[in-house]
This record gives C-alpha cells, sequence and structure tokens, in this order.
C-alpha cells in the first residue's frame, strides 16, 4: 500500500518556513555587517583624534614691532650722597649724647660729649710747662741783655757774651715748643664735642651715655653715622652690551617696593668705565632727588633706563628662544603648522622681551614657550587662543 501524497497546504507550509529562514539569516547578516562597519568608523574617528591630540599645542604671535623709546629695567641699590661715619679722636667716657638716629643735623651742630679726664691732666701739665719755659725765657732775657752791655767795657770776655744769646735763643724755643704742645692739646681737647660735618640725617647711633670711648678709627668702633640724604645715589650694573647706550644724561625712573604707587626721577652721571668679570657688567651711578625724603640708603629699587631704540626693532618673548649646541634659535610655524628653526642674534635684552638684531622677519609667527625637543618639520598645532595654547604647552 503506497503512502499518501501530501496536499497543497503542506507544501505551502515549507515553503513560507524556508522563506522566513532566508530573511532571517539575511537580516543577521545585514546587523553584523552594520556592526562592524560602525566600528571601523568609530575606530578611524578614534584615531584620527588620538592623532590630533599627540600633536603639540603651542601659542604662536608675530614679532612685536617697537619704535620709538625703549627702557632696560635693572635692580639698583640706593646710597647716601654722602655718609660719614664719626669716630672718636680723645678717649674717655661718653658725658652725653644729643641727638638719636632719624634727627635731622646741621653742619656743626653737636652730637655727643666726650668726658676726657687724662687729657685735661696732659693739658694742665702742658700749660705749666709752657709758664716755667716763658719764665725761663725772661731771665735769660735779663742775663743776656746785662752781658751785652758789660762787653762794651771790656769787662766780659765775648765767649761768654755769646754764650748767654746762644742761651737765650733756646729758651726761647723751649717757649714755643711749649706753646705747641699746649695748642696741640686744646685741638685735642675740641674733639670731645662731637659735630655733625655736614647737613644730614643720624642714620646710626652706636654708644651711650658712660660708655668707653677710645680714639682712633681703626678698631674702635664707630659712635654715628650722618648722611646727607637729600640727594640720593643709585647704582646699577648695566650689562656690557648695553653700555654704550647709557652714556652719561641718560634719563631714568625708579620704584621702590615701599611706595609702589610713585615714580621718581633720575639721571646716569658716571659710570665705572669698567666691566666686573665675575658679572659682566658695568657699575653706573645715578643721582636722584630725594628732598621729600621717601627714599632710604640701603634699599632696593627697580630702574628703567629710558633708551634710545631703532626706527625698526623687531622684539619677541625672552621665553622664546632656543639655545641649543649650534647657537641661538626661535621655533617658527610655516603655513602646514610645521616647524622652522630660524637662527636669530640679540640686540637688546629688554628682560621679558628680547630685541632680535637679525634673522627674524615681521610675518613669522614665533612660538612663544616651545616644547623640549621641537626641531624643523615638526608638526604642531597652533592654538587659537594665545593663553590656552600657552597653557597646554606648559602642561
Amino acid at each position: 500500500m503506497s503512502p499518501p501524497e501530501p496536499d497543497a497546504s503542506t507544501f505551502a507550509s515549507r515553503r513560507g518556513l524556508r522563506t522566513a529562514a532566508i530573511l532571517g539569516a539575511i537580516a543577521a547578516l545585514a546587523i553584523v555587517v552594520a556592526g562592524i562597519t560602525a566600528r571601523a568608523i568609530e575606530s578611524s574617528r578614534l584615531r584620527t583624534w588620538t592623532e590630533a591630540q599627540a600633536l603639540p599645542i603651542v601659542a604662536a604671535s608675530t614679532p612685536r614691532n617697537d619704535s620709538g623709546a625703549a627702557g632696560l629695567e635693572l635692580p639698583g641699590r640706593i646710597e647716601a650722597y654722602a655718609s660719614a661715619p664719626i669716630y672718636a679722636r680723645v678717649s674717655g667716657y661718653l658725658k652725653s649724647w644729643k641727638k638719636d638716629i632719624g634727627a635731622h643735623v646741621k653742619a656743626g651742630e653737636l652730637l655727643a660729649e666726650i668726658e676726657t679726664p687724662d687729657l685735661d691732666q696732659q693739658l694742665l701739665q702742658a700749660r705749666a710747662a709752657f709758664a716755667s719755659a716763658q719764665a725761663n725765657v725772661a731771665l735769660a732775657q735779663t742775663t743776656a741783655t746785662r752781658w751785652t752791655s758789660l762787653l762794651a767795657s771790656g769787662s766780659v770776655a765775648k765767649q761768654d757774651v755769646d754764650e748767654k744769646v746762644s742761651d737765650l735763643a733756646a729758651k726761647q724755643a723751649m717757649v714755643r715748643a711749649a706753646q705747641a704742645n699746649v695748642d696741640l692739646l686744646v685741638a685735642t681737647k675740641g674733639f670731645a664735642r662731637i659735630v655733625a660735618p655736614f647737613d644730614g640725617t643720624v642714620t646710626a647711633r652706636n654708644t651711650d651715655v658712660g660708655a668707653l670711648i677710645n680714639a682712633g678709627g681703626g678698631n674702635a668702633p664707630q659712635l654715628f653715622v650722618v648722611s646727607n640724604t637729600r640727594t640720593v645715589r643709585v647704582y646699577v650694573n648695566v650689562p656690557q652690551s648695553q653700555v654704550p647706550m647709557v652714556p652719561p644724561g641718560t634719563k631714568a625712573t625708579l620704584t621702590v617696593p615701599e611706595h609702589a604707587d610713585k615714580a621718581y626721577a633720575g639721571t646716569v652721571v658716571s659710570s665705572a668705565q669698567a666691566v666686573n668679570a665675575a658679572s659682566g657688567t658695568t657699575l653706573m651711578q645715578l643721582s636722584v632727588d630725594n628732598a621729600a625724603g621717601e627714599l632710604m640708603p640701603g634699599s632696593f629699587a627697580n630702574v628703567r633706563l629710558q633708551l634710545p631704540a631703532p626706527v625698526r626693532a623687531l622684539s619677541v618673548p625672552a621665553s622664546a628662544l632656543i639655545f641649543d649646541a649650534r647657537g641661538l634659535f626661535v621655533a617658527t610655524v610655516d603655513a602646514n603648522q610645521r616647524v622652522k628653526l630660524k637662527a636669530i642674534t640679540i640686540a637688546r635684552d629688554l628682560g621679558k622681551f628680547i630685541e632680535v638684531g637679525s634673522g627674524l622677519d615681521a610675518t613669522d609667527r614665533v612660538i612663544e614657550s616651545p616644547p623640549d625637543g621641537i626641531s624643523d618639520g615638526t608638526q604642531v598645532t597652533v592654538a587659537d587662543n594665545p593663553k590656552a595654547g600657552a597653557a597646554a604647552t606648559a602642561r
């Protein structure tokens, strides 16, 4: 007996299953292809982003084109126009002092007095010796006169008369010597009064009443210091390359920390005309009016020397300089965002900026803070915001 033949509904059901299976396989394949494609696109984007982030981000700007007057800022030291340490010329004990630190004094004004008992006794002894010498001269004068009158009568020998006259001359010389000794001690006694040598301010007092005073300025301590501060001297060390640009008469302005809101005018008055081998600088002296007494000797000052600048002067930030074994360079960026190193020479060092003598054009884009290891051909990214680029370079 033969098996039963399938009917039409069974064949239709089988065809539907095959179609569904094919459509499912196609859908799965489409999903797989779409996923692979999406991952490939994302991987490419990630690779591009990573490569872009790997490029150094730099800040670049064109050189400054300065003209007219330029300034050279240097640290300075303020000193009194005249300063006199005062030592004792006589020994003794300090009897009294009249002026303390900060006091304004006139020339010849009393500062202190020294009690000199030893010197007083020497002066009394010298005056007694002077009086004795005067008495001896009076006696010798009388004797010489009498013997000279007797010589005319022939009752005495001329030799004896000459001896009396010579003794008178010797006694007169002794009087002059005694007088000179008295004058010396009187002059020395005058130094017991310590007076100001000139108009100024007492800037130091190193003694007190009853202190033992030793004469001399060697190892003996100074008693007072008087300084003339109506005009002050300001000393600055100018780099050797800048010395020809700072002749006497150059104007300057200076500021001090205690009066940061004020500027004081000064003038270069002299130069040491020598270079310090240790620092490579020349010491220069400025004169500054200090009638108001606001500038203090020994203090620090920031001095800005007003220098004439060339008609066209390109300057770049000091941070842009690159030093290596080949010399001095700056890093520039071309139109393709690639680095090109340019050798330059320095005309003047202005502190935060360097004036370039040669090797740079006004249209060059100079990297302000080049990262370590930068070289010709390095691909970089120039930041639109210079501050952001500088921060990124620092990071």
